[in-house]
């Protein structure tokens, strides 16, 4: 079993306050928060039960501008080790420690 430390370890997942870029739209938007969580994932197929994988989720802001962060559009989206999304779909453009 894999930990939260491993996903964002190894996905390279941006921090809060960074800025990633949509690669379909072109859009900015800002990490606002970074937390922790479980999802679901297939039962197990030898005992059909329920099953729980670790998970990072990343709520973000679009960038607007004269806007004040937070105020507007948001989304989030929860990333596991077994998923490419985060690298499919965003770009980190800046980052909040450099």
């Amino acid at each position: 079993m894999y930990t939260h430390d491993d996903i964002i370890r190894q996905k390279k997942l941006p921090r809060v306050g960074d800025i990633v870029k949509s690669k379909k739209y072109g859009t900015l938007w800002r990490v606002m928060e970074k937390r922790e969580v479980w999802v679901n994932t297939s039962d197990d197929p030898e005992t059909n039960e329920p099953r729980m994988v670790p998970a990072i989720y990343l709520a973000y802001w679009k960038v607007t501008p004269g806007a004040l962060p937070g105020v507007g559009k948001m989304m989030g989206y929860a990333y596991t080790l077994h998923d490419n999304t985060f690298e499919a779909n965003w770009e980190i453009v800046k980052s909040s420690s450099g």
